[in-house]
């Protein structure tokens, strides 16, 4: 069965923002299925669009910045 973006509901989602790039801290459920954690980084373009980019390696900046989120979004799992 292919993934239906219908199905995937979005149930929290914040973002930490510095400079050009922000990470989103977010909880789904796929088809009633289990709350899942995803976190995602997000790059701005040169027209000030954000754009996927891969997660990598965080900063203890950025992890100080997106704990709390995570935090909260284990509440609502």
């Amino acid at each position: 069965m292919p993934y239906d973006s219908n199905l995937d509901e979005q149930l929290f989602s914040k973002a930490w923002t510095k400079e050009n790039q922000k990470i989103v801290v977010s909880v789904y459920s796929y088809n009633n299925g289990p709350k899942k954690l995803q976190i995602v980084r997000e790059n701005q373009d040169q027209e000030g669009n954000y754009r996927f980019a891969k997660l990598g390696r965080l900063t203890k900046e950025e992890i100080e910045g997106i704990m709390p989120m995570i935090q909260e979004a284990i509440t609502q799992m």
